[in-house]
């Protein structure tokens, strides 16, 4: 668990990060909001306003790495859903689009997501804010139940 408080978040893990076109400028008031709150973060791009490039590419490079790493890892595209759909592509990557506080939190503690993916056309920054706050202060439950469906999830995994 990661404990925000108003000034700063403490070392973790990398947290990597990526857009396509449509999400680059909320991708980079999240860069804004994570260097204020000292989160450490790799951008693994795009890098500037780039209209011919593709979805998928970003959402698997962040995947790519939250997979290796064991980290986590936030995309964004026009409406979360294609790069979420990419992201889930990637084994060991369990990805959701939240378009709301709730469903980050429930993500967390149910399902131990490590990606999250939001719609940079649907999404204000400070409603992303608040978003990814809660998604990384959120902790993954102890209920046996969430632990046992995640382990169905990487079972089916196993079999690709």
């Amino acid at each position: 668990m990661i404990t925000l408080d108003n000034n700063t978040m403490p070392t973790q893990p990398t947290l990597y990060i990526g857009s396509d076109h449509a999400g680059f400028a909320l991708k980079e008031a999240i860069k804004q909001y994570l260097d204020r709150k000292k989160v450490q973060y790799e951008d693994l791009g795009n890098h500037q306003y780039v209209r011919s490039d593709d979805y998928p590419d970003s959402a698997y490079a962040v995947a790519a790495k939250v997979a290796k790493a064991n980290a986590r890892g936030i995309v964004v595209c026009h409406n979360g859903v294609g790069v979420c759909i990419a992201a889930n592509k990637v084994n060991g990557v369990r990805a959701v689009n939240a378009p709301s506080v709730a469903i980050a939190k429930e993500s967390r503690t149910d399902n131990d997501t490590n990606v999250l993916c939001l719609g940079g056309e649907y999404i204000s920054s400070s409603l992303a804010k608040r978003i990814i706050a809660a998604w990384l202060e959120t902790p993954f439950s102890r209920a046996e139940r969430h632990h046992r469906r995640v382990n169905k999830i990487k079972k089916i995994e196993s079999k690709r």
